[in-house]
């Protein structure tokens, strides 16, 4: 099996505010049908714009920095077979959250 990332941007989900409990449901519904699949491996959202850099000689940098155009705002990772699997899961949930997704391949854990 291959774990794949599937994920928003922030600011990615436009409904209206009061539509937030019924996204939320909807959204819950399908992460529990992964669990139920045993393909969830984790998943979340993302403090709003809370970022810190930390460069390579440890030099700490904290954001928001508002040249970046894109912001992750929440992720899943699965455990599936394919990418088309994977493709599956990440239209449902943009069904669900009402919002694009992007799907990445994880690359293998090179320790195991």
């Amino acid at each position: 099996m291959t774990r794949y990332l599937i994920s928003f941007d922030d600011g990615a989900m436009t409904f209206p505010e009061e539509e937030l409990p019924e996204v939320a449901e909807a959204s819950l519904k399908v992460v529990r049908e992964a669990q139920d699949a045993a393909v969830w491996v984790f998943g979340g959202g993302l403090e709003r714009q809370q970022a810190s850099v930390v460069a390579i000689d440890g030099t700490v940098t904290n954001g928001p920095y508002p040249e970046t155009k894109a912001v992750l705002g929440g992720f899943a990772v699965i455990d599936v077979p394919s990418r088309e699997d994977a493709l599956e899961w990440a239209a449902k949930l943009a069904a669900a959250c009402r919002c694009a997704q992007e799907v990445r391949e994880i690359l293998p854990d090179p320790t195991v």
